[in-house]
């Protein structure tokens, strides 16, 4: 990866982040609007352990759910691909679980699976798994028409076609899907524990009803990181199985 792929992107966020402390330092905008982010540091090294402790509830939460949808919908995608007629009757209800909204069902999972980790683990499966479903079926559905008349003229079974060509023809596919996840398996999670109580989630809630905005913003911060290295994890293995672009552009 080159050197500008990582710099240019800071450029802006030095910008607002200058900004934003020059115009809540000198007043133009309310502190309790939006905190400098010197304070926002501030807040996060006066109290790091509720901080750390917090985003390693959402790691393993959101990290257990990508793994999830990971194998569940990859596992799901092949089952698709293989048949027409299968991929009829069930790739709907894929479609549905994408349409209904985490923030609605979010209850039912703590009814369902009560306080703590598997309610938490279950929202974030659920707002992941479709990007891998669709991703896995677009790219298993595309392969070539020529080398599937070839694999039907060596008479290769339809397990054969699927594992030795359909499969590594979608890999680049896949993994975009993979990485569409990473970023939702967070934010899944961060639902999960607004009405679980753990995690980044519950302590964006509690410091709301505090009035504690610092605390909120910190939260915030800490689960973007997360999400971007979830990202740039996927992204590396994309690249270690050879279907990265040399010029940095597929990250």
């Amino acid at each position: 990866m080159k050197a500008g792929a990582i710099l240019f992107p800071l450029i802006p966020l030095a910008l607002i982040t200058i900004l934003s402390e020059g115009l809540v330092t000198n007043g133009f905008i309310p502190k309790y609007l939006l905190p400098a982010p010197s304070h926002v540091f501030l807040v996060l090294r006066e109290d790091p352990s509720s901080f750390i402790q917090a985003f390693l509830e959402t790691a393993k939460a959101s990290g257990l759910g990508l793994l999830l949808s990971i194998s569940v919908g990859l596992f799901l995608a092949l089952i698709l691909s293989f048949s027409t007629l299968i991929r009829k009757m069930l790739y709907p209800y894929a479609i549905f679980f994408q349409t209904v909204p985490i923030i609605a069902i979010a209850p039912l999972l703590v009814i369902w699976l009560g306080y703590g980790l598997p309610t938490v683990v279950a929202s974030s499966f659920i707002v992941s798994v479709f990007p891998v479903i669709a991703s896995s079926v677009t790219g298993l559905m595309s392969t070539e028409p020529i080398l599937l008349d070839l694999f039907r003229l060596m008479d290769a079974s339809r397990l054969q076609t699927l594992f030795k060509l359909r499969l590594p023809a979608a890999l680049p596919q896949i993994f975009s899907g993979f990485r569409i996840a990473a970023g939702l398996a967070v934010i899944g999670a961060i639902v999960g524990e607004f009405i679980a109580g753990s995690g980044l989630g519950g302590l964006v809630d509690a410091s709301r009803n505090q009035q504690r905005v610092d605390r909120v913003f910190a939260a915030v911060l800490l689960a973007a990181i997360l999400g971007i290295l979830f990202f740039a994890t996927l992204a590396l293995l994309t690249r270690w199985f050879g279907y990265g672009r040399k010029d940095g552009s597929n990250v």
